[in-house]
């Protein structure tokens, strides 16, 4: 793997010197992380889609309307 530079990317380390990717989080701090991402992906969700959004979803679902409609 290569860096922005062109040169052999070093892999991550750790505050430990250890490897980031083998790093294990416990369970307790993935239960943690879960529930605040679960917390914020239900907020998003519960915003809805804009209207401007879903009025051009719409008109996107009907074939041709676009051609019709002036802009």
């Amino acid at each position: 793997m290569t860096d922005d530079k062109g040169e052999k990317a070093k892999p991550a380390r750790g505050t430990k010197g250890k490897d980031v990717h083998s790093v294990k989080l416990s369970r307790d701090i993935q239960a943690q992380l879960g529930g605040q991402l679960r917390q914020m992906y239900n907020d998003v969700v519960s915003q809805g889609v804009p209207d401007k959004f879903a009025d051009l979803l719409a008109k996107l679902e009907k074939p041709g309307e676009s051609e019709k409609s002036p802009k």
